[in-house]
């Protein structure tokens, strides 16, 4: 005798477990669509953001290239340290120059400065490649207007040109030359630490802080500190000519500082005045256009916003992060 299998009908209980099943899987998908559409909305927002932006560096580089293409002055900023690798070396400094000679709306280049000094060579470069320029451009006049400070190697910049303004209150001078350290032979003792050195040279080693210093060698580093003021020195001179008032003044190359009135007195600036006020009584041309070289309008956006941001706008825009290989 042969007997059909027999299912029962599903109990209510099973059906209400599978409609929340039911619902659950489609509150999921529904979920996963709206974070979908989100994404796509502020992926949308951040593009809008990132080329609105680009749009308004471009249009501010469009305004300045307008203002190339008619009679201008050309205005190079010097500001802090004057080092290689800094935003002050030679070679960001002498680019600028030479495409600000070179320019043929350029009526007079101004160099405005604020800076401490920094590296003799750095600075000698600088000196060398304006005197070059102007011996080439000799109708294009270069002058150095000093805001807050302009002191021992910005001083030597600014002695190349024809003509150095500042302010009143402008700090001004500082012409010498120094070099300074640290010796820690008595802690070295202190600690009982022993200094273990293997060189191949006498004196390889005359400038080791942990070492004690020898007469002749502080003797030999001093001369090299000495013939490099008297470069320096030199230079001014050559710079500045007879407008300095007393050149055998005894404080005049110490190292000393001065306001912008005392410099003025000194012969070791030619007048008072902002960088505006140059450019429109002294140069006769009011359009100031810049040419100090800078990094691009996306370097510079993409240290404001920082990292992190940029990052998570590469993510949006499909990009690799800069961790991904």
């Amino acid at each position: 005798m042969q007997s059909d299998e027999w299912k029962a009908p599903a109990a209510p209980e099973d059906e209400k477990t599978w409609k929340l099943l039911e619902k659950a899987v489609l509150a999921g998908v529904i979920e996963q669509r709206r974070a979908r559409r989100w994404g796509i909305f502020f992926k949308g927002l951040g593009l809008i953001y990132l080329f609105g932006v680009l749009f308004l560096f471009s249009s501010w580089g469009d305004l300045e290239k307008k203002a190339a293409h008619r009679p201008h002055t050309a205005l190079i900023e010097l500001r802090g340290m004057i080092a290689d690798e800094e935003r002050a070396s030679a070679d960001n400094l002498v680019g600028s120059l030479r495409a600000a000679f070179e320019d043929k709306n350029t009526r007079a280049v101004l160099l405005r400065i604020n800076s401490p000094g920094g590296s003799p060579v750095q600075s000698g470069y600088v000196y060398d490649e304006i005197r070059r320029l102007r011996s080439l451009y000799p109708q294009i006049k270069v002058y150095a207007v000093i805001t807050d400070l302009g002191a021992s190697g910005a001083y030597y910049i600014a002695s190349a040109a024809d003509a150095i303004y500042a302010d009143k209150a402008s700090l001004v001078g500082s012409i010498g030359v120094t070099a300074s350290g640290f010796g820690f032979v008595g802690v070295m003792d202190k600690l009982g630490v022993e200094r273990r050195v293997y060189t191949s040279g006498e004196h390889k080693t005359f400038l080791d802080p942990f070492a004690p210093q020898k007469e002749e060698e502080s003797r030999f580093w001093g001369g090299v500190l000495e013939t490099t003021h008297k470069q320096f020195i030199a230079s001014v001179k050559q710079g500045r000519g007879e407008r300095l008032k007393d050149a055998e003044h005894p404080e005049l190359f110490s190292g000393l500082v001065w306001s912008g009135e005392q410099a003025l007195e000194l012969g070791l600036i030619d007048g008072l005045g902002s960088a505006s006020h140059v450019a429109r009584e002294v140069v006769g041309e009011e359009n100031l256009v810049d040419f100090t070289q800078k990094e691009s309008p996306i370097d510079r956006f993409a240290k404001k916003i920082g990292a992190g941001v940029s990052e998570q706008l590469s993510l949006w825009m499909g990009l690799p992060g800069p961790n991904l290989r």
